[in-house]
């Protein structure tokens, strides 16, 4: 079992910046990839950014150049950094866990861009 506990969302302007955190608890020995995905009502979940143990990261094409995510093995959390936010950037991002068994996911945080 692995616990993914999310902080960080909040109300920002246009062109602010957030850093969402995930931490990892339980069998984290078992993850391979780490991510935030996000979904807004209405829509599917996306993915947003992951990072792959050994370091390989991707994004979704819409945030590159503006979020960055990165993971402390130390400390078993994945972090994701928004800047240059834009309102369309506005929704639920969800931390997900790759587990060797399944699937794991936070309880999202909300993230809203005012314009």
């Amino acid at each position: 079992q692995v616990q993914l506990v999310e902080s960080g969302g909040g109300l920002v302007q246009a062109g602010g910046s957030l850093r969402l955190s995930c931490a990892a608890s339980g069998s984290v020995f078992r993850i391979n990839t780490m991510g935030w995905y996000r979904q807004v009502p209405g829509k599917q979940r996306e993915l947003v950014a992951v990072a792959v143990s050994g370091g390989t990261t991707n994004y979704v094409d819409s945030v590159k150049g503006r979020f960055t995510i990165s993971r402390d093995y130390a400390k078993n959390t994945v972090y994701l950094q928004m800047n240059s936010l834009k309102p369309e950037d506005t929704a639920v991002y969800y931390c997900n866990a790759k587990h060797v068994y399944r699937d794991y996911w936070g309880q999202g945080t909300q993230v809203t861009v005012s314009s």
